[in-house]
């Protein structure tokens, strides 16, 4: 396979994996929504560092670790699903415009960066992805595993803001939309919440029943 359909091939999986609803996704609108685009934007770009990070991780071999101790990404998983379904949980009961930006746990830009990083942090999905698909479109021949680490990181990236900008974008300007209607706000906020616990739920769901290292299962 020449090295441009190699990279195509590569972009087509993590667009896949970008664009399925998860715990990334749904905080960024959450974030937007409740607050409004700058910290929607400020989110995008936590989740893209985050996934810096997840890079790094898997580059040095600590995914591998991860999945060697099923106990930690037990922990993970838990500790990544508590957190989005808590910010849910704070949105479901939020009441006024006020309330809304309290609940939502991402107030200003500087929140929405570092809570979004948190998020992709907390997302076993993404030590599964770089430990079970990432490692193969990196391969030896071809050169500088930093190298080629670089630019496939360049292409998640790229694609996280272009699928995470739109969302904060469409999001934020709901939020305008609605910044001045109270009660529909409200209904707003109640609808995000329930987003965001789907989401968590979900994320547990899938954990404990479609990865191979849940309890059970690992070491079999």
């Amino acid at each position: 396979m020449s090295q441009s359909a190699h990279l195509w091939l590569y972009f087509l999986v993590i667009s896949g994996v970008i664009m399925l609803p998860g715990m990334d996704m749904a905080f960024v609108m959450g974030s937007s929504v409740s607050v409004g685009r700058p910290v929607g934007l400020a989110a995008v770009a936590g989740i893209v560092a985050g996934g810096a990070c997840h890079l790094l991780i898997a580059a040095t071999g600590i995914s591998a670790l991860l999945m060697l101790v099923p106990a930690a990404l037990v922990v993970m998983l838990l500790a990544g699903a508590g957190y989005i379904g808590w910010i849910g949980w704070r949105m479901l009961r939020a009441r006024g415009a006020d309330a809304l930006a309290i609940a939502s746990g991402a107030r200003t830009p500087v929140h929405g960066f570092f809570g979004a990083i948190a998020t992709s942090l907390l997302n076993p999905k993404a030590y599964i992805f770089m430990l079970a698909i990432f490692p193969q479109f990196v391969q030896a021949s071809r050169g500088s595993v930093w190298a080629q680490a670089g630019v496939l990181g360049l292409i998640t990236a790229s694609t996280q803001i272009a699928v995470y900008g739109a969302l904060a974008l469409l999001a934020g300007r709901a939020q305008a939309l609605l910044a001045a209607r109270p009660a529909p706000g409200a209904w707003m906020a109640k609808a995000v919440g329930l987003v965001l616990i789907g989401a968590a739920a979900l994320t547990l769901y899938s954990g404990f029943t479609g990865l191979p290292w849940r309890p059970g299962v690992a070491g079999a």
